[in-house]
């Protein structure tokens, strides 16, 4: 049995793809997926699995077209790779309230793109990248849609007391 952190994508987003919470998880509990946990509203779930990240991956993503009509990319990682992703972050000795991180649906062998961010910064390690948002997230250009676009990938953010609380979630029904 494997401990999976699911992040859907455009999900209760300016009134946009509405799906409640406990509607999730009744439907992941369906699809046989087990200890689901989510956490506030934005698509942010822990469970387990016995299938394989691609197999969670598309369960999911079909899951959510059948029951709620919406076509969300749905991206899945282990807790080893959360891990991972916490211990690479370069910006812990900034302010917590301006760290974020956009998880990429692969890695990309682009490390480096234009873009004029004035204060801001970014750093690309292996399938994260790690935004040090000075004004805040909502006034970055350092957006999903920009990493889209440029790295190539499916990209979803979570400031980093979201990424914390996941990982403190997994723990709690890891084997």
């Amino acid at each position: 049995m494997n401990c999976y952190i699911v992040l859907l994508r455009g999900i209760n987003v300016s009134g946009k793809n509405k799906l409640s919470m406990q509607e999730l998880k009744v439907m992941l509990s369906d699809l046989n997926f087990t200890e689901v946990k989510t956490y506030i509203q934005s698509g942010n779930i822990v469970l387990k699995s016995t299938d394989e990240i691609s197999i969670v991956k598309n369960t999911i993503k079909q899951g959510i077209a059948n029951t709620f009509g919406y076509d969300v990319p749905v991206l899945v990682k282990t807790i080893q790779a959360w891990e991972k992703a916490i211990h690479n972050n370069p910006y812990t000795n900034e302010d917590k309230k301006q760290q974020y991180f956009t998880f990429l649906s692969e890695a990309s062998e682009i490390k480096s793109i234009e873009v004029d961010v004035k204060a801001d910064t970014y750093k690309i390690i292996d399938d994260v990248v790690y935004v040090n948002a000075v004004g805040g997230y909502g006034k970055t250009k350092l957006t999903n849609n920009l990493f889209e676009k440029k790295l190539n990938v499916v990209a979803t953010t979570r400031n980093l007391k979201t990424t914390l609380k996941l990982l403190e979630l997994s723990k709690e029904i890891k084997v």
